[in-house]
């Protein structure tokens, strides 16, 4: 499984890249993308639409259940990545080059975690 060193990790199993100017970008982990099987359709926010830290603003349904994907920030969707409405089955493919949203806004102090912080909560496989 791949966990890139430059971006930061949520618990709930988002990636962030922070792009500077207090804006991120939220997209999925591999290991979120593995577990959830084929993905099949994905339900995003709109432009300008609010969020908040902890609490969903996407889902993703795959062949095996429908799940929410969670805001590391509170702030407003600034940008959403279209083409995954139309090619969802992009985000198994490249779970690190597909991002969700870009949005502007605060994250909590200390909810992020580092790549070896995220790998160390996975499950661990026999």
């Amino acid at each position: 499984m791949n966990f890139p060193v430059n971006l930061k990790y949520t618990k709930s199993h988002e990636w962030v890249k922070d792009l500077g100017g207090g804006i991120y970008e939220i997209g999925l982990t591999d290991f979120a993308q593995k577990e959830l099987g084929d993905i099949v359709f994905v339900n995003l926010p709109q432009v300008g639409d609010s969020i908040t830290a902890d609490a969903s603003f996407a889902d993703v349904e795959s062949v095996k259940a429908v799940s929410d994907i969670f805001s590391p920030l509170t702030g407003i969707v600034k940008e959403i990545n279209e083409a995954i409405l139309d090619a969802p089955e992009a985000i198994n493919k490249a779970p690190y080059d597909i991002w969700f949203i870009r949005a502007e806004g605060e994250i909590p102090a200390g909810t992020l975690i580092s790549a070896d912080e995220y790998q160390a909560i996975l499950p661990k496989k026999d």
